[in-house]
């Protein structure tokens, strides 16, 4: 190499993967490239840059400060290639790449897994990673490019829209509540075991809700799967708080108290505001809109019913 050194924007490009995941290995994958050829594009920006980017320790790559603060450049040039992109090209073919959605179980398992037929037919150039594991991504350091939360984010670099409301009832299987005391208001629910979640494992408050049906009520079996909670109420463990959006597609369930109880929660789509006008995740993000939007009823259960065409 001679001494006045260059980088290009490959090297920019492998250096946001590392920024991102913060494993040589994980980034190669996403850039279909080798382990030595990512490291070799880090040592080659450093070096003509003449500044440390990373520390390097065993659990791997770690930004420095000047490291987070190239970022934001990185990303400004990211966005900006992307921008270009667009206008030189038309149609779908501006959209491609991958885009790692965070989200719910139940609103990932019931409902988005169900429209991704509709989503590959229109953006065939994206592909989508679904995270569904109990806990908030980081978006700040983007873990994922997009959320879909049950609590509005406060403060922060976020972009947030409302996807939607959703309904929640007291659901029991038809075989269970023909053969145990019926529910004719909430002082009875007492006298049935009730399932819910581990309550010291409830990653969001909006899951929070039992309180909210009777201040008394104990779950009997708690689980952090709403489908574990749904299995075990379809199989006569007890009564269960479900999403109406879940518990509309089982026949063998039954709402209880239906004029009394019915509980509001909310669903929220966010990213980080840098990546809010990327072409692929703008697509992801008015896609899900539009999916949600044309499946209200699915979401509000009863209330979609008194809803102003």
């Amino acid at each position: 190499m001679n001494g006045s050194q260059h980088f290009t924007w490959d090297d920019l490009q492998f250096f946001l993967a590392v920024a991102r995941t913060g494993q040589l290995s994980t980034a190669a994958r996403q850039l279909r490239s080798s382990h030595a050829t990512v490291s070799r594009r880090i040592d080659r920006l450093e070096f003509a840059l003449k500044v440390k980017l990373f520390e390097r320790n065993p659990r791997g790559y770690v930004l420095t400060s000047m490291g987070q603060r190239f970022v934001d450049t990185a990303e400004r040039m990211e966005q900006e290639t992307e921008r270009l992109q667009a206008d030189l090209a038309a149609g779908s073919t501006t959209q491609r790449g991958v885009v790692r959605i965070s989200a719910p179980e139940g609103f990932s398992n019931f409902f988005f897994a169900t429209i991704l037929q509709d989503f590959n037919a229109r953006y065939p150039n994206i592909a989508l990673e679904l995270v569904t594991i109990q806990q908030i991504m980081s978006l700040s350091r983007k873990e994922a490019d997009l959320g879909v939360v049950l609590d509005e984010p406060k403060g922060g670099p976020y972009f947030v829209e409302k996807l939607t409301d959703y309904h929640l009832q007291v659901y029991g299987s038809r075989d269970y509540l023909a053969v145990n005391p019926p529910v004719t208001c909430r002082e009875d629910l007492l006298d049935h075991p009730f399932i819910g979640y581990i309550e010291d494992m409830i990653f969001a408050p909006g899951l929070d809700y039992l309180g909210d049906i009777h201040p008394r009520i104990r779950p009997q079996f708690q689980s952090s799967s709403i489908f574990a909670q749904l299995t075990a109420t379809r199989n006569g463990l007890g009564l269960c708080v479900l999403p109406y959006f879940i518990a509309d597609g089982y026949p063998d369930l039954q709402m209880v108290l239906p004029g009394e109880v019915d509980l509001k929660r909310h669903y929220w789509i966010t990213c980080h505001r840098d990546l809010r006008h990327v072409p692929r995740v703008r697509a992801v993000i008015d896609f899900l809109v539009e999916a949600v939007e044309r499946n209200a009823p699915a979401f509000l259960g009863r209330a979609s019913a008194i809803l102003p065409d």
